[in-house]
C-alpha cells in the first residue's frame, strides 16, 4: 500500500502491520502489488480464516477477491 493512501485511509501515520508498504523492496508492481504483499504478510493467518483482497488503479479499474487461509 502507498504511504500517502494508507494515511488518507486511516486518518493517521500507518504502521507496517497496519498497511504493509512493498514500494521499497519491490518498486511500482502495479496490480500485482496486492499480491505480493498479502503473500508477504500472510503467516498470522489460521487455516480458515477469509480476508479480502482488493487494488484499483487508474481511471476506474478496481478489483477484489476473497480468499480462505487453506489447511
Amino acid at each position: 500500500m502507498n504511504e500517502l493512501i494508507a494515511r488518507r485511509v486511516l486518518g493517521r501515520e500507518a504502521s507496517r502491520a497496519d498497511a504493509p508498504i512493498i514500494l521499497d523492496e519491490y518498486a511500482n508492481t502495479s496490480s500485482a502489488g496486492s499480491i505480493i504483499a498479502f503473500h508477504k504478510h500472510r503467516a498470522d493467518l489460521k487455516p480458515g480464516d477469509i480476508g479480502v483482497i482488493s487494488g484499483f488503479g487508474a481511471g476506474y479499474s478496481a478489483g477484489s477477491v476473497i480468499v480462505r487461509r487453506a489447511a
